[in-house]
Formats: structure tokens, C-alpha cells, sequence
């Protein structure tokens, strides 16, 4: 039977502003849908991108937003043989709908989530963990005592991914944008982190790797960062272009990548590296394995009330926030 949800929703594109929580009614989950209450759920730049209309196709509108939460399934439609009511699951993907107090899922995107694990530090981590999963295990192969950059260190994505670097013996140069940020990114493992409003990070990396350059650098910023990363890679080197956060990246003559030094470009997406079911189940294991050991230690989100998305929003745009952001129905 369909009941009445709070869910955030938004009817045109733009700026936070245009986010508020509204009652809809939610239908019973359909054939290979479960229906999930949520205990958090996470809060990341593609909601940004999808709230603006930037990313990929436009969502018709009226939308929902989010695609990272935790919770309790509560229905399960025909079809589904892999969960049950009562259990806890965590997603990624699938349709935008996160933001709200309950939601129907297509049962491939939905995992499940080890008892020990706090479903709001699991809801901060799913999505951003999982990014760095791909990025540090499958995206490029990498060597113990291959030097990396990783541009916003600090942030969400970029915390997970220091520690599991570190872990895997690379070294870390990590870029931020304060001092304050400078001190969270070495606590994650950064091996040198360069304040980007204080020095040119080109130079820096040059002047840490004695000129030789980096293996691969792991760009999320894009339009401000991108050229002169290509410029931090030594030859044969991997740009790793995962975001836009500062804006898309103008578009790249394919010959300057063999003029810098014959680089390797990608331009990864989540949705690919978790597309296939044993693929996802396996990324996630091994995220929820190096939680549970601390290989990697998720940090302390910011947490805003459902009702309060268009401030986290803000605050997240602004980089007033620091780590993974989260909203509690």
C-alpha cells in the first residue's frame, strides 16, 4: 500500500535554494525493488551536479536527490530473493530519491551492511569509500613507492583515499586549501600536502619529486587543476579525472597528451566500476573489511536534519565542510 513520505524535491534547476522537503506519496516497491527506511544518508558533489542540471542527462522534473544511504528494508517487492524485511542495507547508485525519509531501490544496488559498523558513519562512507576503492585498486595499477598527487586531500574522497594509499606503500602528495585542511590530510596519511592558495602546486611537486614528476594524479577539482596536473606527470604517467568541482575541463587535444610525456587519460565513473554485481559486492566487502581492521578510519561527518539539505548543500559548494556530509531523516 502507498503512504505518505517527507522527501526533499526540487522542481527547477539551480542554486540550494531551490531544495525543499515536501509529502509525497510513496507506492509499494515493484518486481526487484525493496523499500528502505532510512537511517542516514549521504550527501555528494553528483547531487550538486544533478540539482543543477550539469551532470550527464537532466533528471525530469519534479526530482528527488541522493544516491548513497543506509537503512532498514521495511518491504520487499516480488522478485527480490536476495534480502528480507529487517535487514540493514547500504546503496550506491541507482535512481536519485535518497533525500528522504524512505525510498524504493532496485534490490541490485542495495548491499548488506556488517553488524559493528554506525549506519551514519556507513552512510558517509559507502559512496566516497567506494570511490576510493576503484581509484586506488582497479582504476590504475599501482607499486609500493610509486609517488601520487591527490587533489583535495582532505575532503570525503580524498581521506579514504590517503589511508588506503599509504597502506599500499605509495607516496602521497596531497593538495588542500588551508592549513586546517593541511592537518587532516597529513593525519590521513598525506607524505607532503601543499596549501594551493599559498604555492603553486606544479612547482611543489616538482620540487618534492626532485623533477621527476608523479605516477598518477587523482583529479576531482577539473577546470582550475587540470592542465597543470597533466604538467605534475611524469612520462607515461595517468591523469585520473573523477570530478569537476571547480568546473567541466575545457576540451583536450588528444596530441598534447603525447607532447607531455605520452599520458594515459581516464575519466572513471562509479556507475562502471560497480556495475557488475560480483564487482560491487567484492568493492564493498573490501571496504567494510578495511573499516572494521582501520586501514582506513572514516572521520567524523558533518551532520545537518533532512529538512536542512539546501544548507548542507551550501556549505558543501562553499567547502565549508570538511569530510563526508550526512542528513538524518
Amino acid at each position: 500500500m502507498p503512504h505518505i513520505i517527507s522527501s526533499i524535491r526540487f522542481s527547477d534547476y539551480g542554486g540550494s535554494d531551490v531544495l525543499s522537503l515536501s509529502n509525497i506519496e510513496l507506492p509499494a516497491p515493484g518486481p526487484g525493488e525493496i523499500q528502505i527506511r532510512h537511517a542516514a544518508i549521504g550527501v555528494n558533489y553528483i547531487d550538486i551536479y544533478h540539482r543543477k542540471g550539469v551532470f550527464g542527462p537532466k533528471l525530469p522534473l519534479p526530482s528527488g536527490l541522493g544516491v548513497e544511504g543506509v537503512g532498514e528494508i521495511v518491504a520487499v517487492g516480488p522478485d527480490v530473493s536476495a534480502f528480507k524485511v529487517g535487514d540493514r542495507v547500504a546503496y550506491v547508485g541507482g535512481p536519485p530519491g535518497g533525500y528522504a525519509t524512505h525510498r524504493n531501490l532496485p534490490a541490485a544496488r542495495a548491499i548488506h551492511v556488517p553488524a559493528g559498523l554506525d549506519s551514519a558513519t556507513v552512510a558517509a562512507s559507502v559512496f566516497k569509500g567506494l570511490t576510493a576503492e576503484y581509484l586506488t585498486h582497479r582504476c590504475v595499477s599501482l607499486q609500493p613507492g610509486d609517488t601520487v598527487l591527490f587533489h583535495a586531500a582532505a575532503g570525503g574522497v580524498g581521506s579514504f583515499a590517503s589511508q588506503w594509499l599509504k597502506a599500499l606503500g605509495v607516496t602521497v602528495i596531497g593538495t588542500v586549501s588551508t592549513e586546517a585542511k593541511a592537518q587532516i590530510a597529513r593525519a590521513q596519511g598525506c607524505d607532503h600536502v601543499i596549501i594551493y592558495s599559498h604555492d603553486d602546486f606544479r612547482d611543489e611537486v616538482m620540487r618534492i619529486t626532485g623533477g621527476k614528476g608523479v605516477r598518477v594524479v587523482y583529479d576531482s577539482v577539473g577546470a582550475h587543476t587540470f592542465m597543470r596536473s597533466l604538467d605534475c606527470l611524469q612520462p607515461r604517467g595517468t591523469m585520473v579525472s573523477f570530478g569537476e568541482s571547480s568546473g567541466p575541463v575545457e576540451p583536450l587535444a588528444v596530441g598534447t597528451l603525447g607532447a607531455k610525456g605520452s599520458l594515459f587519460l581516464t575519466r572513471p565513473s562509479i556507475a562502471h566500476y560497480t556495475a557488475d554485481r560480483v564487482e560491487y559486492e567484492g568493492a564493498a566487502e573490501r571496504l567494510f573489511s578495511a573499516m572494521r581492521d582501520s586501514t582506513v578510519v572514516a572521520g567524523k561527518p558533518s551532520v545537518y536534519p533532512l529538512a536542512e539539505a539546501a544548507q548542507a548543500h551550501a556549505d558543501l559548494e562553499s567547502r565549508r565542510t570538511t569530510g563526508a556530509v550526512v542528513l538524518l531523516p
